[in-house]
């Protein structure tokens, strides 16, 4: 098998035009990098003419971003392709037969988290498309993040039965997880060592001479397609763990009357001779595209094995009780800003409530389930007027959202920060109480980007993530 492999790739010669399926924010900036690079001749981005996303093409194919956060060197990158001619975004699909490779960077978001089912409805069209057009010695690299085990089961089951190839033998298939962070997404590509697992060695390898022309500082680790499926869903539910030990510490802290962050400067001093208690930063909620359900794919992986465990991998799942933690904390937001009211005398009904930040990342437009959006739901449930704030997203990614903070913030009886946008670091008291138009207006902390202090000063009552400090504070006039 590996020899009729080798076989169609040495016929294939070295890979010189490459496809990427998806224009997101992994597509978008490995394109234009792989178009950057003088080991590919040209590259295409396929992404399908949708009502909410097919404005993308034109914009690409114009030169333009249409990711409108910071994103360092990502312009320029844009620019620089289309201008070259290495770089065409199209929503024909039938360009994949003249291509070499192709990576697949789709969504695969879960449709029920209880059952335990994803939705792969999307990565099932795109993954039916690439099998339709893609010719002998294509290479097929599933960078989206999904349940270990697909890559060898639905993956390849789909291009085989789409190409009537044999995957391993007249294609080669792999799995390369994308490991990027919104507002390093260049940077995160070129640095990051790169996971690279093939159905075999021959596709592993493949896989490897796509993604090596792309890094400046990462290696490419090579395993098995599995492997690095596991690989990244696991790094995923760490980092949530994490943040779920942080967020759980912070409502501690509240519950004693303490500041949770003199308690995590205080845990992070004890490093030296191989100790470290590294914790990381509590928060309102945890949002975007992964950390949400990278959590379900491993748990899932594990459930839908045709291996047994001694333990109840699935019931009793660690990582599980971590998203549950840190789905709780836009709740929780919710209870301190009715608190808040609570003791300016005021109940939630007929309030009016300002949100800050609905992207899920500071300095982004990155508005994938964004921790805001419950809190809003909770608000409007309760019989509140919300309206939104965000510098960067779209303004028709939620009801009443604007880029104006005077006209947001204006007649509110509450204010409650859910990003930390570098704008809400500089946030005047004073400014902003004139805007609210109330003697003690409220104002909910979930990100410690200000002053409780000056806000106390000026007559806010002040509520903020792990801050059992200054929660139950004495109101000013």
């Amino acid at each position: 098998m590996g020899d009729k492999l080798k076989h169609a790739l040495f016929n294939r010669g070295p890979i010189r035009s490459v496809g990427v399926v998806g224009m997101g924010y992994v597509g978008i900036p490995s394109a234009v990098l792989f178009a950057s690079s003088p080991a590919f001749d040209f590259v295409w981005g396929f992404q399908r003419n949708s009502p909410t996303s097919g404005y993308k093409i034109e914009m690409l194919n114009h030169g333009e971003n249409p990711l409108k956060g910071e994103e360092p060197g990502l312009d320029t990158l844009i620019e620089e392709a289309v201008d070259a001619n290495k770089f065409r975004c199209t929503a024909d699909f039938s360009q994949i037969a003249s291509l070499d490779a192709l990576t697949v960077t789709i969504q695969t978001p879960f449709a029920d988290v209880e059952r335990l089912e994803p939705d792969f409805q999307p990565l099932v069209a795109g993954l039916t498309e690439v099998g339709t057009h893609m010719t002998a010695g294509t290479l097929v690299s599933l960078e989206s993040t999904v349940t270990p085990g697909t890559t060898v089961g639905l993956a390849r089951r789909i291009l085989e039965e789409t190409s009537g190839m044999i995957a391993g033998k007249d294609f080669a298939l792999a799995h390369a997880p994308e490991r990027v962070m919104v507002g390093r997404l260049i940077r995160n590509l070129q640095e990051h060592d790169r996971i690279v697992g093939g159905i075999g060695a021959s596709s592993t390898e493949r896989a490897a001479e796509l993604y090596r022309p792309l890094l400046t500082k990462g290696a490419i680790i090579q395993m098995t397609a599995t492997e690095a499926e596991v690989t990244k869903t696991a790094e995923n539910a760490f980092r949530d763990l994490q943040i779920a030990a942080a967020n759980e510490l912070a409502l501690h802290c509240e519950a004693i009357g303490v500041n949770v962050y003199a308690v995590r400067s205080g845990i992070a001093s004890l490093e030296g001779e191989g100790i470290t208690r590294a914790v990381l930063f509590p928060g309102a909620g945890v949002g975007g595209h992964c950390l949400t359900k990278d959590t379900y794919h491993l748990v899932r992986g594990a459930a839908t094995s045709e291996r047994s465990s001694d333990y109840p991998l699935t019931k009793k799942s660690l990582f599980v009780r971590a998203r549950e933690i840190n789905d709780f904390m836009p709740t929780h937001m919710f209870h301190l800003t009715v608190a808040g009211l609570g003791r300016a005398g005021k109940i939630v009904q007929d309030v009016k409530v300002a949100v800050l930040g609905w992207a899920f990342n500071k300095n982004s437009d990155d508005a994938r389930n964004p921790p805001s959006a419950p809190f809003r739901q909770l608000m409007v449930q309760s019989g509140a007027t919300v309206r939104v704030h965000d510098p960067y997203v779209r303004p028709d990614a939620v009801e009443s959202l604007s880029d104006d903070i005077e006209e947001v913030v204006s007649d509110a009886d509450a204010m409650a920060i859910f990003t930390a946008h570098d704008a809400y670091r500089s946030l005047d008291a004073l400014e902003i109480k004139k805007w609210m138009g109330r003697q003690h207006p409220v104002v909910v902390d979930g990100r410690n980007i200000i002053d409780p202090d000056l806000f106390i000063e000026s007559g806010f009552v002040y509520k903020g993530i792990g801050r059992g400090d200054k929660n139950d504070h004495p109101i000013q006039d």
